[in-house]
């Protein structure tokens, strides 16, 4: 199934680079649901460090985009582009990551940032997974989505089939292929992948018709705007499934990823497990964190000490 092939395609990834990795992040700018890319590798810069000393989590995009820095305290409705409800509830959940400080003011809320947000996002990787060429489903219009948005530095379509000519005509030139054994974590290149022009304004593919295809323009700031969200969820969110099935056939890999051995493959619990499944024994959960595993194996840090001078007036909160 495709869930085997993108979580060993995680891992080898986790393994051979020094990427982010996560898997199932949202891909549109103007409509969040119009494309989700399977795999996604954020390329660090050196800046990593210090983005991991703030929190493990995704920091709110408000947060991070509003007109607040590690100066002067500026009241929340001001510098958060939102309603007033919503501001506070960002500014909250900022303060619990230890990103934002707050205090009050003649009943008004104050924030100011702890530090800085660093630039530790250098390019972002797009994989579209595709096992089975013969069965290649959207593959066309998502991959012509990708270049024509330009959303992602790069976008590589991954595969375990053979590769044809007829295979590497059907998709746009720019597109990178990786033909990728899931079983040996052997990974060829069958062609580079061409850098796309993140900079500039991009075209999304809204919906297509025989003579007729819908579009929006979007602007280089909206689309850096998303590139940094999609990198902050990617640190977040990670690429491992979060919980492991009580079941007596589910073990896992030292990727720290389920592994089912009636189906003998790696398995998504939410997707593939539970009663309903022939194969379900009921048992223990496999006894592994996979957040320990994630911190041992790359650069995000699952329990940082954070960044916070001090918390100012927390105690009228």
């Amino acid at each position: 199934m495709e869930v085997a092939f993108e979580l060993a395609l995680s891992a080898h990834l986790e393994a051979a680079t020094d990427w982010v990795v996560a898997r199932q992040l949202g891909a549109a700018v103007e409509n969040p649901g119009a494309r989700v890319m399977d795999t996604v590798g954020v390329v660090p810069t050196d800046a990593v460090t210090d983005r991991a000393a703030i929190t493990s989590e995704t920091i709110p995009p408000l947060a991070i985009e509003g007109a607040v820095g590690a100066g002067e305290a500026v009241a929340v409705t001001d510098a958060l582009d939102c309603s007033t409800e919503r501001a506070e509830a960002v500014a909250e959940h900022a303060a619990e990551l230890g990103f934002f400080e707050r205090e009050r003011r003649g009943g008004r809320t104050y924030v100011r940032q702890t530090t800085r947000y660093p630039d530790w996002i250098d390019r972002l990787v797009g994989v579209e997974n595709k096992p089975d060429l013969g069965r290649p489903g959207d593959l066309d219009f998502q991959l012509r989505f990708d270049v024509e948005l330009a959303l992602f530095d790069e976008v590589w379509l991954a595969t375990e089939s053979y590769v044809t000519g007829a295979h590497l005509n059907r998709i746009p030139d720019s597109v990178g292929v990786w033909r990728f054994d899931p079983e040996t974590g052997e990974r060829e290149t069958v062609r580079e992948a061409s850098p796309l022009p993140v900079d500039e304004p991009g075209i999304e593919l809204r919906a297509e018709e025989a003579l007729r295809t819908d579009i929006r323009l979007v602007s280089a700031d909206a689309k850096a705007r998303q590139r940094r969200r999609i990198a902050e969820r990617a640190w977040g969110k990670g690429w491992r499934p979060d919980a492991f099935p009580g079941c007596t056939r589910c073990s896992t890999t030292d990727a720290g990823v389920p592994y089912c051995a009636f189906h003998d493959r790696p398995v998504a619990p939410s997707m593939d497990c539970g009663s309903d499944c022939p194969g379900y024994e009921s048992g223990e959960a496999p006894g592994v964190d996979p957040d320990a595993v994630r911190d041992e194996r790359s650069q995000w840090v699952r329990d940082p000490a954070g960044v916070a001078r001090r918390q100012t007036g927390l105690d009228q909160f």
